[in-house]
């Protein structure tokens, strides 16, 4: 492999083509199902679908198969299939992104917008480029750059679907859909997680699970004068921080019950000296912390590990509080938040959830109505062991394309794909990876996209295609397991 004409080819399309698309693609206000409800009336799914099956039936790819599969009542899905060098040979690679984004937020710089496009210097700002509207367009960049050498590639299966940051509740469906049609890969290409730092090759090696919903306190039927009830009526907002306080210490944020923790595998602590190690204060410098606040602690292990391994709590949502402008002096009826509890990676999520759920509505204070309604519970995920010729394909990638060595480390969100996966091809091989790095701020105001970065991830993904190929032909990519994943799919829901 001739390394250097891989960057040249990657980087010549990213700059005339990707980088383009994901202009266009940024202006496109396609919001997950969870956040546009009316997303099909809207149209704006549809158009970045357009966007994106355009872009790609237009590619000079061998034999490509593409097609938008609609199940009813469900959000679309782009399917390609690439052949493989070796039409003989049944291996696969499944290349995994979505197209889906989360809602505007408040707080972008005046001058940058969700919907609206800027590159600044290296950086692509806008809602969904980094998260990750890239994905089809590195994956197909990646092959391409492979057969542009003549070098040789397994069968290729590119999904790129329209719900994930909703939970991912329609994937299952279209995975069983296409069962046939995927066959069973050996190894599964993920790029919608995040990186350390833009340096180096970063590989996820874990994910956390979600437990969140909504919960309301109710004391009255109706607002009434705060002089009058204040002493005499108890606050709906200081009954919902004690029901909070059971779940979450409010002195350190750590969370109460044991049974939402989990043994922490030496492995992971061993990567996560290594992360701490090499990203420095870069750990937690990477927020946009006000002057004079801090982190939970100094010790940089311990807050990888709090990022990736163990439960935390955010309030995400709030409703029954008027804004400033609008406060009376009312002692209101009503106060609910929605919850978000990050879950351990390998802790099951509906047990999870139901804990939570008990935790929450058991004796209320006072005899208040207290509601809560789960609306996801889903377990994360723990990668499996890392084969040897992986494990050398990610850090020669790593050494040509980024200069240094590949690195390891866990991810505090969620990629339900990834769980999904792994229960249904146990034997397969996971390359999870992506260009979310320091102040990229997914989910956030002032996204943004790192375009080197993507040039490189692009790159490195081409050279382990390679190296797959090579390990297929050798026999080194099939596991007991990877044979066995006959199972279907149970109701998963999640969010990233």
């Amino acid at each position: 492999m001739d390394t250097a004409r891989i960057e040249r080819f990657t980087a010549r399309k990213w700059d005339e083509e990707i980088v383009p698309q994901l202009v266009e693609y940024i202006r496109i206000p396609n919001k997950s199902p969870m956040f546009d409800p009316d997303w099909a009336a809207h149209g704006y799914m549809d158009q970045a679908v357009e966007l994106m099956q355009t872009w790609a039936r237009a590619q000079p790819v061998p034999g490509m198969q593409l097609e938008v599969v609609r199940l009813e009542g469900r959000t679309p899905l782009i399917y390609i299939e690439i052949p493989g060098t070796d039409p003989a040979s049944e291996d696969c690679v499944l290349l995994y992104g979505h197209l889906d984004k989360q809602p505007e937020m408040t707080g972008w710089a005046e001058h940058l917008g969700p919907w609206k496009p800027v590159i600044e210097g290296d950086k692509l700002y806008g809602r969904g480029g980094a998260d990750d509207g890239y994905a089809i367009y590195g994956s197909l960049t990646a092959i391409m750059a492979l057969q542009e050498q003549g070098i040789a590639h397994s069968r290729c299966v590119v999904l790129i679907e329209a719900c994930e940051e909703s939970g991912s509740y329609d994937l299952p469906h279209y995975v069983d859909h296409l069962a046939e049609r995927i066959g069973k890969p050996s190894l599964v290409v993920c790029l919608d997680s995040g990186c350390g730092n833009y340096d180096q090759l970063w590989c996820t090696t874990s994910l956390r699970g979600m437990a969140g919903g909504n919960l309301r306190v109710s004391v009255l039927e109706e607002g009434v004068h705060s002089g009058d009830a204040s002493g005499v009526v108890p606050s709906s907002f200081r009954i919902l921080r004690s029901l909070l306080e059971r779940l979450e210490d409010q002195n350190d944020g750590s969370i109460r019950p044991s049974g939402l923790h989990v043994e922490i595998p030496a492995e992971r602590i061993e990567q996560a000296q290594q992360a701490a190690q090499v990203l420095d204060t870069a750990v937690f410098g990477k927020f946009p912390f006000l002057p004079g606040m801090s982190p939970v602690s100094t010790d940089l292990t311990e807050l990888v590990l709090n990022r990736t391994w163990r439960p935390a709590l955010a309030i995400t949502g709030v409703d029954g509080l008027p804004t400033l402008g609008s406060a009376g002096n009312v002692l209101r009826p009503t106060t609910a938040v929605k919850v978000s509890l990050r879950l351990p990676p390998t802790l099951d999520g509906d047990t999870a959830g139901k804990m939570v759920s008990e935790l929450l509505l058991d004796n209320p204070p006072y005899g208040a109505k207290v509601e809560f309604s789960l609306e996801k519970s889903s377990t994360g995920w723990n990668a499996p062991a890392m084969s040897s010729w992986l494990t050398e394909a990610i850090e020669d990638a790593s050494q040509a394309f980024f200069g240094k060595p590949a690195m390891y480390m866990g991810e505090g969100g969620t990629i339900p794909f990834m769980g999904m996966l792994g229960e249904k091809f146990p034997g397969a091989q996971f390359m999870i990876t992506g260009v979310l790095g320091p102040h990229s701020n997914a989910h956030g105001p002032n996204e943004f996209l790192h375009i080197p970065t993507g040039k490189r991830v692009t790159s490195a993904v081409a050279m382990v295609l390679a190296a797959h190929h090579v390990a297929s032909q050798a026999g080194l990519t099939r596991g007991e397991g990877a044979a066995a994943g006959e199972s279907r799919f149970g109701d998963h829901a999640s969010c990233c």
